[in-house]
């Protein structure tokens, strides 16, 4: 099962930690989706590509196009650097899903009402999808490897835009829709 909670402000050290509050603060996906609009769905981990409700979310939302990506010192390029990079606050002009194949990692997204860091922890069988205009980043966990499918509406779109972003219209866009729901 998933598990998201808000992270300790000011944390030190290794950002593959959990960094908890102290005590700690979980965050339910109702909670979690109201303050962030992120989704979470859970997928047949052991056959993902025949699995219904990813089908079905795929035929709905129009994505066409999806490609693997494996996150470890063995198997990507430029790790370090690449970590580095995947961890810099960030935004997107579209949405990003992901579905994770093995391993676990987290995503920390900004909750919309008090700018918070929400750490959600993935793994396999869960699909994560990060609205477009949200701030955001990724790390590994402590077991150092992800594997996990992307999805895109056509043609794939990696372009992070580091925050401050706040004038690009995708960020108004999502906090209208923050603000209606």
């Amino acid at each position: 099962m998933v598990q998201a909670w808000f992270m300790a402000e000011n944390w030190n050290g290794d950002q593959r930690e959990e960094h908890h509050m102290q005590p700690p603060e979980f965050v339910d996906l109702d909670t979690l989706f109201k303050l962030t609009l992120v989704e979470h769905f859970k997928v047949n981990e052991s056959d993902p590509t025949n699995d219904e409700l990813l089908n079905s979310i795929k035929k709905d939302r129009g994505y066409s196009y999806e490609d693997e990506i494996t996150c470890s010192k063995e198997c990507l390029p430029n790790y370090e650097s690449k970590l580095k990079m995947f961890f810099e606050e960030h935004l997107h002009t579209d949405e990003e899903i992901r579905l994770v194949l093995e391993g676990s990692g987290y995503f920390d997204v900004r909750d919309g009402v008090n700018d918070r860091w929400i750490r959600i922890k993935v793994e396999p069988g869960d699909l994560l999808i990060i609205p477009k205009g949200i701030y955001h980043r990724f790390t590994l966990d402590t077991n150092n490897f992800i594997k996990a499918k992307r999805f895109f509406v056509g043609e794939p779109v990696w372009t992070p835009h580091n925050r401050p972003a706040d004038d690009m219209n995708c960020r108004k866009e999502y906090l209208k829709q923050l603000i209606s729901c």
